[in-house]
C-alpha cells in the first residue's frame, strides 16, 4: 500500500509583528501568544500595553531597529503601513510602504528568518480607489484582476507584493501576501457600514471591490495559518467573507452598478463575488463568520 505523506505545520517558536498596536496587529499579538508563540512587537507608538513579551518603538523602515527586533526570530508578521492615500503626501505614503516592507523582507531574509506573512490589500490592483471611471476587467475579482494604479497607497500594497516575490527567490523565503479588504471587529462592522453605505455614491464605489468585508477573527485566522502551513515560494491571497457588506443580491447589485462587466459565474444570494480559492487550497483558510448573523453563509467562493 502506498501511502502520502502529509505535510507538517510550522510552528515558530518568536515571530516579530511590525505594526503591532494597529487594528490588525493588537489581535494578531493576541492570537500568537494564546498558542504560546513568543512575540517581538515593533511599532512607531504604543497606545495601550501589549501582550508582546519584547517592545522595541520605532519606523519599520528603519534597518537598524529592524535587525535589532530579529533577535532570535524566526517568522515575521509585517502589518505596518500607512493605510489610506489620505493620510500623507503621495509620496509619504508610497516610500513609506514599500520602503518598509523592503528593510523588513530583507533584513529578515538576511538574517535567517524563512517565513513571513505581509498584509497587502484588496485594493493592490487599483481600481478600488482610481479618480477615473474604471471597473474590474471581470467578477469575481481574483489575483489577475488587471491593475489600474491611480493612488499612491494602492500602488504601495502592489509593489509590496512584488518585494515579497524577490524575498522569495533571493532567500528561498516562503512569503504569504494577504489582500485585505476592509476587515474590523464584527460590532464595529454592523455599527459603521450602515453609515457608509448612506454617503453618496459610496455602493457603486464599493462595487470596485465587490462590497467585501472580513471579520477580524478571520483575518486573524489567515494570518497565524500563513505562518504555520507548510507552504514554499511566494503566494497572493485574496481574503474576504462569503457575504457582501449589501442588503441586496448580489447579482441585482451587479446589473445596477457594473452592468457591462463580464462575470465569471453567477453569484447566489449575497454571495461575495471575490474569489478566495487561493487561500482556501493553499492555507486551508475559510471565512467562518458573517455581518448577517455572526455565521458563515450556505454559499462559498
Amino acid at each position: 500500500m502506498r501511502f502520502t505523506r502529509v505535510p507538517q505545520l510550522i510552528r515558530p517558536a518568536r515571530v516579530l509583528v511590525t505594526g503591532a498596536d494597529g487594528t490588525l496587529g493588537r489581535p494578531t499579538v493576541e492570537a500568537l501568544t494564546d498558542r504560546g508563540i513568543a512575540v517581538t512587537g515593533l511599532s512607531r507608538t504604543w497606545s495601550a500595553p501589549t501582550r508582546a513579551d519584547r517592545v522595541v518603538t520605532g519606523d519599520a523602515a528603519d534597518e537598524d531597529l529592524v535587525r535589532e527586533a530579529l533577535t532570535d526570530v524566526d517568522a515575521v508578521v509585517h502589518l505596518a503601513a500607512t493605510a489610506h492615500p489620505s493620510l500623507d503626501t503621495p509620496r509619504a505614503v508610497f516610500v513609506g510602504n514599500t520602503s518598509a516592507t523592503f528593510t523588513v523582507l530583507a533584513s529578515a531574509g538576511e538574517a535567517g528568518v524563512r517565513r513571513a506573512v505581509i498584509a497587502s490589500s484588496i485594493n493592490a490592483f487599483g481600481v478600488p480607489m482610481n479618480r477615473h471611471d474604471v471597473r474590474p476587467a471581470y467578477y469575481p475579482l481574483d489575483e489577475a484582476s488587471p491593475v489600474a494604479h491611480d493612488d499612491a497607497y494602492s500602488l504601495s500594497k502592489w509593489v509590496d507584493e512584488h518585494i515579497g516575490a524577490y524575498a522569495a527567490s533571493r532567500w528561498d523565503m516562503a512569503v504569504v501576501a494577504l489582500r485585505f479588504p476592509l476587515v474590523r471587529e464584527l460590532d464595529t462592522l454592523r455599527n459603521t457600514v450602515p453609515r457608509m453605505l448612506a454617503a453618496p455614491g459610496e455602493p457603486a464605489r464599493l462595487a470596485r471591490e465587490g462590497w467585501a468585508y472580513l471579520a477580524m477573527a478571520d483575518a486573524v485566522d489567515a494570518i497565524v495559518r500563513g505562518l504555520i502551513e507548510p507552504v514554499s515560494g511566494m503566494h497572493t491571497l485574496l481574503v474576504a467573507a462569503d457575504d457582501t457588506i449589501m442588503a441586496e443580491p448580489t447579482e441585482e447589485l451587479l446589473d445596477q452598478y457594473a452592468d457591462g462587466v463580464e462575470r465569471h459565474r453567477s453569484f447566489a444570494g449575497r454571495q461575495a463575488p471575490v474569489d478566495t480559492s487561493a487561500a482556501r487550497r493553499v492555507l486551508g483558510w475559510a471565512p467562518t463568520i458573517s455581518i448577517e448573523d455572526g455565521q458563515t453563509l450556505e454559499a462559498s467562493a
